[in-house]
């Protein structure tokens, strides 16, 4: 008798990386994200402005809540830096809020995307969190194909997207150039 796959949970699973917990959204990160995010210089390719902490909140409400396609998961993930001396990964203790990753997972297929804030930026934050979320989503995900769009003229994400496992191709969305890759789950031991 053919089996079907349950779909992945609505919320994502954590995960860790060597410096960062990678915490499920949720909306009381709203203000704290706000602060991460307030720099303009953050959009200067994605277009868009510095979020208000109330509207960080009704945008992370609905993200909570799901995609309305039952195909399709949202899954969103602030990246805490891990405190020195804490290394419980995974705990609820840590530094500050310093970014997001997040993935829109449809079957095996996933397409992901970083934000790290300016002050933190060209520590390695962007690169270790979406080389841990591409790890993330081939082990605990499903997901076989990684997909992300990244305007031509952003070298800073075309190299996190390097450094993830991503390369460019030929195809094109809104300006940005799609880059993809196949992934493989761990070995079982």
């Amino acid at each position: 008798m053919p089996t079907t796959a349950a779909p992945p949970p609505i919320t994502p699973p954590r995960f860790a990386t060597a410096r960062l917990d990678a915490l499920p959204l949720e909306p009381a990160y709203a203000e704290e994200m706000a602060a991460v995010l307030a720099d303009p210089a953050l959009y200067g390719f994605t277009g868009g402005e510095p979020p208000a902490p109330a509207a960080l909140r009704v945008r992370y409400e609905r993200q909570c809540a799901g995609s309305p396609d039952p195909g399709e998961r949202w899954w969103n993930w602030v990246l805490r830096v891990r405190a020195a001396g804490d290394g419980e990964a995974g705990g609820e203790a840590g530094g500050e809020l310093v970014g997001y990753v997040q993935a829109t997972v449809r079957g095996s297929r996933a397409e992901i995307a970083w934000v790290v804030g300016t002050p933190w930026q060209g520590r390695g934050y962007a690169s270790e969190a979406a080389r841990g979320l591409a790890a993330h989503l081939a082990s605990a995900g499903g997901v076989r194909e990684l997909v992300a769009h990244i305007h031509p003229d952003h070298a800073a994400s075309a190299a996190v997207a390097l450094a993830a496992g991503l390369g460019p191709t030929g195809e094109w969305e809104d300006g940005e150039r799609r880059w993809a890759a196949s992934v493989t789950p761990p070995p079982v031991p």
